[in-house]
C-alpha cells in the first residue's frame, strides 16, 4: 500500500509539472501570435490614446514577468480572468459549458467500447474468416477516416436524407433529465420524492437522438483503434502456454476466451482507453462545431475568432488538467491491476 501511495503521489506530482508547462505554453502563445487583443477590441477609428487606455486596463502595458504572475497567481485562486470580448468571467463560462463535452466524451467512449472490444474478440478467434477480415476493412476505414467528413456525411444522409436524427444543438442535458426526474416535495407532503417519470423518458428519447451522431463521429477512430488492440492483444494471449493448460484441462471455450485471455488482454486496452477519453475530452472541437454542440468546442472556436485570450487560455487549461487527470487515474488503475508498474 505504501508503495502504491508512493507511485500515486509521484504521478499526481507529475501531473502539476505538466499542466504548469501547459499554463506556461499558453501564456507565452498570447505574445507569439501575431496580432494584438486591442485590434479586436478598439474600434476602427480609435485613437493612439484610446488604444493605450484599453491596453493599461487589461495590463497589457504590464511587464511579461508581472503580467505572467499575475496570471499564475490569479489561477491559483480559481481566478481564470475576464473576457475581452464580454467582460465577463471566464470560469463560469468555461465551467458551465465543460459538462456538454465530458458528456459527449464519455458517451463516444462507451459507445467505442461497446462495438470495440466484441468486435476485436470475433476477429481474433475468427482469425482468416470473413468476421476478421470484415472487422480489419472496419478498422482501417475508421482509423483513416477524418471526423469532421465523417460528421458531415452522418448529417447529410441519416438527418437531412432521411431525418432519422436531429442535425444539430442539444435541447436538453443528460444531467438535466436526470434532476428533472426528481421533484423534492415540500414538507406536507413529509418530503417525499416523487418521480416524473413520463418528461424523464421524453428528456432521454430527446437526448438520445440528438447525441447519436456526434457520438458515433467522435468515437470511429476510437473503436477502430480498440479494435485493432483487441485482436492482437486476445491472438498473443491465445497462444500462450496457461491457455492450452486450460484448454487441456477441458475448461469451455468460451471460459477460456472470456475468463483468461480476455481479462489479461483488458490491461493494455484500460491504459489506452483512458488516454484516449483525455484526446477525446480535447479532440471534441470540431465535432462541436460540426453539430453545433454547446461545449467547449464552440467557445474555443468563438474565442479564437475574436482573439479573446483569456477565455482561449482559460478552455485549454481545463482541457489539458482534464487530460492530466484522467492519465493518473489510468496510471492508478494500471497500478492495482499490474503492480509490476510500480517497481
Amino acid at each position: 500500500m505504501a508503495s502504491f501511495g508512493r507511485f500515486l503521489a509521484k504521478r499526481v506530482l507529475q501531473g502539476l509539472v505538466v499542466i504548469f508547462g501547459v499554463i506556461t505554453v499558453l501564456f507565452l502563445l498570447r505574445y507569439i501570435t501575431p496580432g494584438s487583443p486591442v485590434d479586436f477590441i478598439a474600434p476602427l477609428d480609435a485613437s493612439q490614446a484610446t488604444r493605450e487606455r484599453i491596453a493599461d486596463s487589461l495590463g497589457l502595458n504590464e511587464p511579461l514577468y508581472v503580467q505572467y504572475a499575475d496570471y499564475v497567481v490569479s489561477l491559483l485562486q480559481g481566478d481564470m480572468g475576464y473576457s475581452y470580448r464580454s467582460g465577463t468571467a471566464v470560469r463560469p463560462r468555461v465551467f458551465a459549458k465543460l459538462p456538454a463535452t465530458l458528456e459527449l466524451a464519455v458517451v463516444a467512449t462507451f459507445v467505442a467500447i461497446a462495438i470495440s472490444i466484441p468486435l476485436g474478440v470475433v476477429s481474433a478467434t475468427r482469425r482468416h474468416t470473413v468476421p476478421d477480415y470484415v472487422a480489419t476493412l472496419f478498422s482501417l476505414l475508421g482509423i483513416s477516416t477524418p471526423n469532421f467528413w465523417l460528421g458531415v456525411m452522418l448529417v447529410v444522409v441519416l438527418a437531412v436524407q432521411f431525418g432519422f436524427f436531429p442535425t444539430s444543438s442539444r435541447p436538453v442535458g443528460l444531467l438535466d433529465a436526470l434532476g428533472n426526474l426528481v421533484v423534492i416535495a415540500g414538507p406536507e407532503r413529509g418530503w417525499a420524492l416523487p418521480l416524473r417519470v413520463d418528461p424523464f423518458l421524453s428528456d432521454m428519447q430527446n437526448w438520445l437522438l440528438h447525441i447519436v451522431l456526434p457520438a458515433i463521429t467522435l468515437g470511429t477512430y476510437f473503436t477502430a483503434l480498440i479494435t485493432r488492440l483487441t485482436r492482437s492483444g486476445m491472438l498473443d494471449q491465445l497462444g500462450r502456454g496457461y491457455v492450452r493448460a486450460a484448454r487441456a484441462k477441458g475448461l469451455p471455450e468460451t471460459l477460456v476466451r472470456y475468463r483468461h485471455a480476455l481479462r489479461n488482454t483488458l490491461i493494455p486496452v484500460i491504459t489506452v482507453v483512458g488516454l484516449q477519453l483525455g484526446t477525446l475530452i480535447g479532440g471534441a472541437v470540431i465535432t462541436e462545431a460540426v453539430f453545433d454542440w454547446p461545449g467547449l468546442g464552440s467557445l474555443v472556436i468563438d474565442a479564437i475568432n475574436n482573439r479573446d485570450w483569456p477565455l482561449i487560455q482559460g478552455c485549454l487549461v481545463v482541457i489539458g488538467a482534464g487530460f492530466v487527470i484522467v492519465n493518473i487515474v489510468v496510471d492508478a488503475l494500471y497500478a492495482k491491476l499490474n503492480p509490476q508498474v510500480m517497481d
